[in-house]
């Protein structure tokens, strides 16, 4: 089975910090998403993945290379522009071949996997077989309306009054009848070539399409918040290891991972809480569910469910909390006085912040 994954959206909600970098490296957990989701493949025996990519794709290139290091062989496809999901798997046609395959969307988590889908999908082998997921308001998905045998019945993308509330969350199973399904639609209103169009063809013409509920822990990674909120999930799983330097007047508590070639010095980290590797904490504090990234520097800093991208700086600043702070951005404060402050700083930011 190969794995085409869509890595070539714009990430409009992601502003500012998709001005300077694809949405797919945002890390969480100090992982970027893409690392996060070629995972997921190589553990269902992916060994060959295409990956669309649009303007971003020689960052995303620089980082991924060619796959020998997760265990698969990459190949990059551009798009100019996004055109739809059905889109992506015409463009991949020829590297998909008579193969079966996984779609996945690059930005979503979903961190226990999805192995056991994978091999329902190969016992049965449906033409389709769709990841749902039960959301609140299915109102900004494409839903699935499914029989007492888990058989798709019908498909509404983005349907304004759902009759159902099992979400697609962004991974499919195809088997190659996807191909001239995808061949017969056409563009939505929107203009875009509509994957639920074409499964909706699949079940038209009586091809067996199948659903398989995700109960795990699922985040689309598109908002500040939905990155923040993923990071605490997967920092709740972290394993205790010390690779940097801590010093004697430091105090660890928890889970605390320390990288190497870090310094954690006269600091109290109370996990679950990463610190990348070449980072300098010192006189600070830094509470639970916080990632800081590589080569940052926390100096008299106190914060807290928080990401720091690599290269930051925090410099006599107390209380951030629930903040996003960009690569190589500064947030400093002349004045220690205890302000509570949430940030969300761009790439390359000076931010001075008043207590």
């Amino acid at each position: 089975m190969k794995a085409l994954v869509l890595s070539g959206g714009k990430g409009t909600r992601l502003r500012p910090f998709s001005y300077s970098m694809p949405k797919q490296l945002i890390p969480i957990a100090n992982k970027p998403v893409l690392e996060h989701i070629l995972g997921n493949l190589r553990a269902v025996g992916v060994e060959e993945t295409a990956i669309i990519v649009g303007d971003w794709g020689p960052e995303i290139r620089a980082l991924l290379g060619d796959g020998s290091r997760y265990g698969m062989r990459i190949t990059y496809l551009p798009q100019d522009e996004p055109r739809g999901l059905a889109h992506c798997v015409a463009l991949a046609r020829d590297f998909l071949g008579d193969d079966d395959f996984v779609m996945y969307l690059g930005d979503n988590m979903l961190p226990q996997g999805v192995s056991h889908i994978a091999e329902e999908f190969r016992e049965r082998r449906p033409a389709a077989q769709v990841v749902v997921h039960k959301v609140p308001d299915p109102r900004a998905f494409g839903v699935a309306e499914v029989d007492a045998d888990g058989r798709v019945t019908h498909l509404v993308e983005k349907p304004q009054r759902p009759v159902s509330d099992l979400a697609l969350i962004g991974v499919y199973f195809f088997t190659p009848a996807i191909h001239d399904a995808v061949a017969a639609i056409r563009p939505s209103a929107r203009g875009e070539l509509e994957i639920t169009d074409a499964i909706a063809l699949l079940v038209a013409q009586g091809e067996e399409v199948k659903a398989s509920e995700y109960d795990g822990y699922w985040r689309d990674t598109g908002r500040v918040e939905d990155v923040l909120e993923c990071n605490r999930e997967l920092l709740d799983t972290l394993v205790p290891r010390v690779a940097g330097e801590v010093d004697a007047a430091s105090e660890l508590v928890g889970q605390v991972v320390v990288e190497p070639g870090a310094r954690v010095v006269r600091s109290r980290i109370h996990g679950p809480v990463v610190v990348g590797a070449g980072t300098v904490v010192e006189d600070s504090w830094v509470g639970p569910h916080t990632a800081i990234g590589r080569d940052c520097v926390l100096s008299d800093a106190r914060l807290d469910y928080s990401i720091a991208l690599d290269g930051a700086t925090v410099r006599h600043v107390h209380g951030i909390h629930g903040s996003l702070i960009g690569r190589a951005a500064v947030v400093r404060c002349d004045d220690t006085g205890p302000g509570r402050h949430r940030l969300v700083v761009g790439d390359h930011t000076t931010v001075e912040v008043a207590a």
